[in-house]
């Protein structure tokens, strides 16, 4: 199998999509729903056709057969970052309108009948009931078996913390990285604003805001809020050099380790090992999200090989 097909649902900015395309893997297909992520997609990863909608709304026969399918359907209805976070496990699953996409994706999965499928969120999907659901669900959709593959993207070398489950129907467990990559180490030759890279360019702020960022010390946070486990959350955090970043999130915003400046969208994207010539469109504040929301590259990298040894190794397509 010299060239895999993949389609990439839920696509996002193209994360996810990059790391198979840069592993051999050909991008049939691609589908999503919000103009300016797609436009990022179509800009940095090579891609055959681009379906911008809603995957509900989608021709799913338009899509093929392809090799493998890979899509990582919002995650606001489990995160424990979401204040209004469904008390019923299954009913974030099943009655909340954007927790319901994982379905959908299932619902995907069943039509396309893929011989891999890797399905992205976060590790709260399976809290409760909901990882006996899905497997359930998957059961009766042509997928027997499942995994509930945890990676850490530190651990593939992504310069920030990042935890993860990727659900599939093959076992994923990719080599762990050496050691952890610094955010001094990742973003130290962007201190001086003036480098000459896209996206490097941070967020007006007014008067009070940056006052806030020049009192703030090393691990300090100018912002709190309780979420949806109950436990005060943090952001608009100044950096410390010389350890991993933490988890860099759409709407949550970093302070420089010494200057006193938000990171700009090209250093948050520096922390989730995008390379420097991967372009954001949009907004500032439109590059930021789609930065935090999409899989770090060099996870999709280690993923797209795992998926290759599973194809090579006679991964069945589905039924």
């Amino acid at each position: 199998m010299d060239e895999p097909t993949v389609v990439d649902v839920f696509a996002g900015c193209g994360g996810f999509g990059f790391g198979f395309a840069e592993s051999g893997y050909r991008l049939a297909h691609a589908v999503e729903a919000f103009r300016t992520s797609l436009e990022t997609y179509v800009a940095n990863v090579p891609l055959g056709e681009w379906h911008l909608g809603d995957v509900r709304k989608v021709d799913l026969e338009k899509l093929g057969r392809p090799d493998v399918l890979i899509g990582g359907p919002p995650c606001e209805a489990f995160t424990v970052a979401n204040a209004d976070r469904r008390a019923n496990p299954l009913s974030r699953l099943y009655d909340d309108p954007v927790g319901s996409l994982t379905l959908q994706f299932i619902k995907v999965a069943k039509a396309l009948q893929p011989r891999v499928f890797v399905m992205e969120n976060v590790p709260p999907i399976m809290e409760g009931p909901l990882e006996a659901e899905l497997r359930m669900i998957f059961a009766r959709n042509g997928y027997p078996q499942v995994f509930f593959n945890r990676v850490l993207a530190e651990d593939c070398g992504t310069p920030s913390h990042r935890d993860r489950v990727f659900v599939s129907n093959v076992r994923l467990d990719p080599p762990r990285a050496g050691r952890h990559v610094t955010v001094e180490e990742a973003i130290a030759d962007l201190q001086p604003l003036d480098v000459d890279v896209p996206n490097h360019v941070p967020p007006r702020l007014g008067k009070k805001q940056q006052a806030l960022i020049d009192g703030l010390a090393e691990g300090r946070s100018g912002y709190h809020y309780r979420a949806g486990d109950g436990r005060v959350h943090h952001t608009w955090t100044r950096l410390p050099a010389d350890r991993l970043a933490p988890t860099i999130k759409g709407l949550g915003r970093f302070v420089h380790p010494v200057e006193d400046r938000l990171l700009t969208p090209r250093e948050h994207a520096r922390l989730m090992g995008y390379p420097d010539d991967y372009v954001f469109h949009g907004s500032v504040n439109e590059q930021y999200n789609m930065i935090g929301e999409s899989v770090p590259p060099p996870v999709s990298l280690a993923l797209a090989k795992e998926v290759r040894r599973a194809l090579d190794a006679g991964a069945p397509q589905g039924s």
